[in-house]
């Protein structure tokens, strides 16, 4: 009988001391799961998430995000991604970029509005380009010099960049800077766009590597710009 006491005894103690150590966890545990969540590992590589830390901004321009149908000129300008939400093609793309180079992202803007229906988009987007006009910016870089490369993304309208590309690469200095071009087209390509931005910035290195989507390619963009970003190399 004083065995069966002694050895129910014991149980209990032993019940006791897991029930405390369960509700007490050791401080060294405590501290170790508090250091991996606090301090997630960084990516070496250019296509690294998680980085806060860059020399790199995505500059772009892309079109409202409104449902329309579109043709060759206009297409590269708006891209469906589901029931609920509609981006512009270039906006998608940039997007892309900044995930693989860990870059910040800025959306060129218009001071105007630009028409929402197709025909009038391309009327519109035409005497722009007869006129050689010059959209007034809605904002401005204010911290140009914390930026060594700068990607700059828009979709060929008429064979040319948008009007207010033009605008915008007028009014910042990228002198010493590497400029990257990118953008998006119907099929047309970039026809004269490069040299266009270098004639503007001949103090600044252009790459010539562009990356060029048509709008039947875009299912594709993350891998495509992912291996894009790893030829271009720029971080040596």
């Amino acid at each position: 009988m004083k065995k069966l006491q002694m050895l129910a005894l014991t149980f209990m103690v032993i019940f006791v001391l897991v029930a405390c150590d369960r509700n007490n966890p050791s401080p060294s545990a405590d501290s170790a799961m508090s250091a991996e969540i606090s301090t997630p590992e960084l990516s070496d590589s250019p296509s690294g998430e998680t980085e806060t830390d860059t020399n790199i901004l995505i500059a772009y321009f892309s079109m409202p995000v409104i449902p329309d149908d579109v043709d060759a000129v206009s297409a590269a300008s708006r891209l469906f991604i589901n029931d609920d939400e509609f981006l512009g093609n270039t906006q998608f793309v940039a997007q892309n970029i900044a995930q693989a180079t860990g870059g910040e992202l800025f959306s060129i803007e218009t001071v105007q509005e630009y028409p929402e229906t197709r025909e009038q988009l391309l009327e519109f987007a035409n005497e722009e380009r007869a006129q050689n006009a010059r959209p007034e910016l809605a904002a401005h870089i204010d911290n140009l010099d914390d930026y060594d490369i700068i990607f700059i993304g828009f979709p060929t309208w008429w064979g040319d960049m948008p009007m207010v590309l033009y605008t915008f690469l007028e009014e910042h200095d990228f002198s010493g800077k590497t400029i990257v071009p990118f953008g998006t087209n119907g099929g047309g390509g970039f026809p004269r766009t490069i040299d266009a931005i270098a004639d503007l910035h001949p103090d600044a290195t252009v790459i010539e590597n562009v990356l060029s989507m048509s709008r039947n390619t875009l299912t594709s963009a993350e891998n495509d710009v992912n291996a894009w970003v790893e030829e271009l190399d720029l971080w040596g």
